[in-house]
């Protein structure tokens, strides 16, 4: 439940700033150190530092404080990690060039989903 609500926060956050293409992926089957990854496009080093920002301090206000936030400095790519929750908002290349969507959506060799 917790998660779900903490989605939704960050979900909020990202929409306020009008971050592009927000995914949420439930990777609970996937991975055994987090349970939801949100991936957002921002459209300049700007609008990713400024949609970062937005999610922590949202979170920060409903509780929520992220374990850290990587990438501020550049603003091509921001983690935000929250332990079971993590988000990565992209600019568009860096996005297009890692593909984390189909990285995530299927399981690792060897490893056998429910």
């Amino acid at each position: 439940m917790q998660n779900t609500q903490l989605a939704k926060l960050i979900n909020d956050a990202l929409e306020d700033l009008k971050g592009q293409d927000i995914t949420v992926l439930d990777v609970t089957s996937l991975s055994n150190v987090m349970d939801t990854l949100i991936i957002v496009t921002g459209t300049s080093n700007r609008h990713v530092k400024s949609l970062a920002n937005n999610v922590v301090v949202d979170t920060k206000a409903n509780g929520h404080q992220p374990i850290g936030v990587e990438g501020l400095d550049g603003g091509e790519w921001v983690l935000v990690d929250y332990g079971d929750t993590v988000v990565h908002i992209m600019l568009q290349q860096t996005r297009d060039f890692y593909e984390l969507e189909k990285l995530w959506s299927t399981a690792p060799a060897g490893r056998q989903t429910p």
